[in-house]
């Protein structure tokens, strides 16, 4: 019977960096997902987060420099969360990713919707556009008031990172809470009846 799908983490709604870092799931082989596995996954998770128009058309090229910027910021949240320094590579990525897009939507008019903003470049410019918004939320959140809530979900199995909602949160979800719970128990019951703990 196939998972339901993981919940959304605390911040990841307010926080598009977060999101992306947390858009794949590690797990045993054949069981793990990426939301940007192809150029259309990755033209619907932005458009899901309202980062590009959902008309808009990704190519594989602008899918693999979405999927860089995600590896760069997990570094730099590691970083972050360890105390590490993080790569030079991935903080120079994640700068010109800052300063690759202008920074102004352009200002539209519809005499429907009335005045709105929007980008309208070829692709490459949306994912740039794109990319920049997210960088520019990774480094508000790691400079900023919410930065000593961020944290990595302690579940052996999960790679997601969160916003701690408390100070004592060890997981991003309940249903990473439950599991390590569960193999909590089910050792516990295992040596109790002196058998091998897996």
């Amino acid at each position: 019977m196939p998972e339901s799908p993981k919940p959304l983490v605390p911040g990841a709604h307010e926080h598009p960096s977060l999101a992306l870092v947390d858009s794949v799931e590690g797990g045993a082989p054949g069981r793990s997902s990426d939301a940007l596995s192809t150029p259309e996954g990755a033209t619907a998770w932005l458009a899901e987060h309202d980062l590009i128009a959902p008309e808009a058309v990704l190519y594989e090229h602008c899918q693999r420099r979405l999927v860089g910027l995600r590896e760069d910021l997990r570094d730099l949240f590691t970083a972050h969360v360890t105390g590490d320094s993080p790569s030079p590579e991935a903080l120079d990525a994640v700068n010109r990713a800052l300063t690759s897009a202008p920074g102004a939507l352009l200002l539209r008019f519809d005499p429907t919707v009335r005045f709105s903003r929007s980008v309208d470049h070829p692709a490459t410019q949306v994912v740039e556009h794109a990319m920049a918004v997210i960088a520019e939320d990774a480094a508000s959140l790691l400079t900023g008031s919410e930065e000593p809530s961020l944290a990595a979900c302690e579940a052996p199995s999960c790679q997601w990172f969160f916003l701690r909602t408390h100070a004592r949160r060890q997981w991003c979800s309940t249903r990473c809470g439950d599991r390590v719970r569960a193999a909590r128990a089910y050792a516990r019951k295992r040596a109790q009846r002196g058998g091998p703990v897996r």
